[in-house]
């Protein structure tokens, strides 16, 4: 009726003008139905076609990698990137950019998304809206297929992840011999729950988490097995002493110091070799021969020379810098020096109740050298300003040492780790910006520990000052005097043992420290202006002081939950140690002074080589589970570090460098895995040695890394899906 109605007003006059605009209704509804359902398809397609495309899982904090369709729009964007990836900064597909992450962890890659450009979120969520009200019946049935095969993929990452974890730090026991060491299986439940417990807690690490949660595996491997590498020096105003968190990497001579006030890392990671000292470098002085002279080439310092001649303890011979023995910056030796201590505080025995000592300011090794001989690990933190750092020497000596400045960060040792704290001369200022130096000692100092402050001038405001200050956090000073032949005055507090002075004062400043403030928590987090109490309870550790060494090394305490896998982990890396690392790898081990566990977990590695002429730095890296305070218990040292980044030492510090299971583990968290073995090239003597030992998948293009440095393959061997590689870096240089 309404056809007929609209014909019959057609005819009438006008009815023309009818006819096209009925015309133009109709034409323009069946655009919008055709558009609507046009649109509608295509989504589904861009969805579906999406899922194949799934870029492997990545972490929260690394940057997916891609693959196929991205890839070849890059090359096609940029012909000369095949000609860059050849190149020296060959990256990893970690660090391309326009990724889309879905639940934190998969991203999709859609061909037609990547042409448009990113999408607004707002104009994304609309369409979400539009396509849950729009999709018919059928075609939702249709996408229930993707979401079921994304389900699967999830499910097969996670057996893959359960995969892997089977595969655990030390689980191997590899011996060299193809024989299997005994002690695999217990070791594997040891890893396992070690690691499992690092990505199940999470922990404030002031501004980074201490411990990392559980990510996704990114599928894949770790290193490119395609890429080629051709290596370049670096060009940097440290030159061969190059420190890439602690010098200022800028070339421009307006700047008026080398170093930063605090440590501080380069935007990118390291990827070029540190060159070798202007005049070469010699085969270091074999131990214990190096404790009386180094060679001289081998520290090159622009202020060196001037340094030498203004003290007696070292004198330059030729082409050696020679150590007289007693010689010191105290007047009447070293010897007498640590005598008169002992004589102050009798309760200071020097190798006995007293094991770890921090030795701030590193002015002079001799006094880490004579306390050596008295089974005293004495640890010389170098503070690294523009005046010679010593710290240096004593790595050529063979004396443990880190570089690391002090001044608003907390230093990368836990709490209550040293047995006594020593400043000869250190030329800090302790009671100034409200004392937070001094309050950073009393942090890693042990209760009931010392800490000895030995200056030739004092001014009488710097002592009233001093004086206050160490009132205010209750050390009590044991001996002050000045020692006629040394003509150094000497000051010995003790920290207290428990918290019932610190409710006696009459001023509460410094306050207490929260109860939620770690004090264990040491990578990049500021210095407190609080004092932390004495652990009282029986699962804190540093309530009691350890047994006297070497009894300490084989005791373990009873905050201590899990001595049973420490008892394994000792046991599995002696049986190592002793049948293979000893005998089986071709190393010479009396070339082998100065050795890193670079993934310490109880230093059970460490303890087996307690017998060799070796000290250990056991690092912890901050995303594992906190195992430095027992490490420390058992008096050996170590630091917590981040391998993403610069270890802070000086190149060519180390001997022989130990990896068990670390590159596996820092899968998820280095945007460029190859700059941790740049980092090991950087670290390692010419001549030392590395043994690392991980998944075969690794190895396989690490040795590929290896070789294009020209470091020599002197072994490896391989046990169903694990192996070990021994290499030795050679004098080569781009």
């Amino acid at each position: 009726m309404a056809i007929a109605r609209f014909g019959r007003q057609a005819k009438r006059p006008h009815g023309f003008c009818l006819k096209m605009t009925a015309v133009a209704v109709l034409g323009l509804c069946f655009i919008f139905v055709w558009s609507m359902f046009s649109s509608t398809s295509s989504s589904v397609v861009s969805q579906r076609e999406s899922f194949d495309d799934i870029a492997e899982p990545v972490s929260t904090n690394t940057k997916p990698n891609n693959s196929g369709t991205q890839s070849k729009k890059k090359q096609m964007e940029n012909p000369e990137s095949s000609k860059e990836d050849k190149r020296v900064k060959v990256e990893s597909d970690l660090d391309r950019k326009d990724d889309k992450r879905v639940n934190g962890s998969v991203a999709l890659v859609v061909e037609e998304e990547h042409k448009s450009g990113k999408k607004d979120e707002k104009e994304v969520a609309k369409e979400k809206r539009e396509k849950g009200k729009k999709l018919p019946q059928g075609v939702a049935k249709k996408n229930d297929e993707p979401k079921q095969s994304e389900a699967e993929d999830l499910q097969k990452e996670k057996e893959e992840e359960e995969e892997e974890e089977e595969v655990l730090d030390g689980e191997d026991g590899i011996d060299i011999d193809g024989e299997d060491n005994g002690d695999k299986e217990g070791d594997s439940d040891l890893a396992e729950s070690v690691d499992q417990e690092s990505e199940e807690k999470l922990e404030d690490g002031g501004g980074e988490l201490r411990n990392r949660g559980r990510k996704r595996k990114i599928k894949g491997p770790l290193f490119d097995p395609k890429a080629h590498y051709f290596w370049k020096l670096c060009s940097t105003r440290s030159k061969h002493n190059y420190m890439p968190c602690i010098d200022i990497e800028s070339g421009t001579t307006k700047l008026q110091s080398y170093r930063h006030t605090e440590r501080s890392c380069p935007r990118t990671s390291l990827m070029c070799l540190v060159p070798l000292p202007h005049d070469g470098y010699g085969m270091p002085v074999r131990w214990p021969e190096s404790k009386l002279k180094i060679l001289h080439k081998n520290v090159a310092h622009p202020k060196l020379a001037a340094f030498v001649k203004k003290h007696s303890w070292v004198v330059e011979s030729g082409e050696y810098l020679t150590f007289p023995q007693n010689q010191s910056e105290f007047k009447g030796g070293v010897l007498h020096y640590l005598e008169s201590i002992e004589e102050m505080v009798p309760d200071i025995e020097w190798g006995k109740n007293i094991r770890l000592v921090l030795d701030i300011g590193c002015t002079d090794s001799s006094f880490s050298a004579s306390l050596l001989d008295k089974e005293v690990l004495a640890l010389s933190l170098g503070l690294k300003d523009d005046l010679v750092d010593v710290a240096q020497v004593a790595l050529e000596r063979g004396f443990p040492a880190l570089v690391s400045p002090l001044g608003t960060r907390r230093l990368p040792f836990p709490s209550t780790a040293f047995d006594a704290i020593h400043c000869g001369g250190c030329g800090l200022s302790w009671h100034s910006n409200g004392g937070k130096l001094l309050l950073e000692m009393n942090r890693i100092l042990r209760p009931g520990g010392y800490f000895i402050l030995s200056t030739k001038y004092e001014s009488i405001e710097e002592e009233e000052a001093m004086s206050r200050l160490t009132a205010s956090i209750c050390w009590n000073i044991l001996a002050h005097k000045t020692d006629e032949v040394s003509e150094v005055g000497v000051k010995i507090y003790q920290k207290p043992e428990s918290n019932g002075i610190y409710e006696l004062r009459r001023k509460k400043n410094p306050p207490l420290c929260k109860e939620n403030e770690n004090p264990d928590a040491a990578w990049y987090v500021p210095i407190k202006t609080c004092l932390h109490t004495i652990p009282s309870a029986i699962e804190q550790h540093g309530t009691e002081w350890p047994e006297e060494w070497p009894k300490r090394l084989d005791t373990y305490p009873d905050w201590l939950n899990d001595k049973e896998r420490v008892i394994a982990d000792t046991k599995h890396w002696k049986a190592i140690v002793d049948k293979s690392y000893l005998t089986g790898v071709g190393i010479d081990w009396s070339n082998i002074r100065n050795v890193m566990d670079m993934k310490a977990i109880y230093g059970g590695f460490a303890a087996a080589l307690s017998q060799q002429k070796v000290w250990v730095m056991n690092v912890v890296p901050v995303h594992a589970p906190d195992t430095l305070p027992f490490i420390y218990e058992r008096g050996l040292v170590g630091v917590y570090h981040d391998w993403c980044e610069s270890f802070g030492t000086y190149p060519r510090s180390y001997d022989l460098l130990h990896a068990d299971h670390l590159f596996s583990r820092l899968k998820n968290r280095c945007n460029k895995p190859v700059s941790i073995v740049v980092e090991m090239d950087r670290i390692l003597r010419p001549g030392g040695w590395t043994i690392i030992r991980d998944k075969v998948e690794i190895l396989d293009p690490l040795e590929g890394i290896l070789r294009s440095l020209h470091w020599e393959i002197r072994m490896t061997y391989a046990q169903d899906k694990e192996g070990i590689i021994c290499a030795q870096k050679t004098l080569w240089r781009p």
